[in-house]
């Protein structure tokens, strides 16, 4: 029996139909969104319904090999300005968010779409957890629209739930 299984599943795969599991960008893609990153440098504003004003500042630093992102917004003021770092590791782009919580979790780009400009964070690890459980950024997405905007949206989760989604619509100020 276990061996018609294992039949079944190489006939699967040479056939094509086999699945691929979700996982990180290929090095080529991660370095296609990574270029992407950089034409952020600048500043940008998003303002909300309500008429809060969220800032971000993106700056590549490091001979090119890392892109920082300052965010802050007028509810949160720039003490409590939270830092995202936009780097390669190998062939993985990955962020690290140093977070108003206290904590900072990494990602992993999963996805990287050109045609739509969209690309897709999902949580790969994190410091400064206070328990497993504790409230984290977890997933993140940007969307590039041209050169002069572009969207993000942040996922919180706690307890292993989606708690919120931070959404924002960016234009480029300088």
């Amino acid at each position: 029996m276990k061996s018609r299984i294992i039949v079944a599943i190489v006939a699967l795969m040479l056939s094509g139909g086999a699945v691929k599991a979700a996982g990180p960008l290929g090095s080529a893609d991660a370095k296609v969104a990574f270029n992407r990153l950089k034409t952020l440098a600048g500043e940008w504003e998003s303002k909300s319904p309500d008429g809060n004003t969220a800032r971000l500042r993106y700056q590549v630093v490091s001979g090119g090999s890392a892109v920082v992102e300052h965010f802050v917004d007028d509810r949160m003021g720039e003490a409590n300005a939270m830092v995202t770092v936009y780097y390669l590791d190998g062939g993985r782009l990955l962020l690290s968010h140093y977070c108003m919580a206290g904590n900072q979790p990494r990602m992993q780009a999963e996805a990287f779409d050109a045609s739509t400009g969209e690309l897709r964070f999902s949580f790969l690890d994190a410091t400064g957890l206070a328990s497993p459980g504790a409230g984290h950024m977890h997933n993140a997405r940007l969307r590039f629209v041209d050169a002069d905007h572009f969207t993000t949206q942040w996922e919180f989760v706690e307890a292993g739930k989606s708690k919120f989604t931070e959404s924002a619509e960016y234009s480029r100020v300088r």
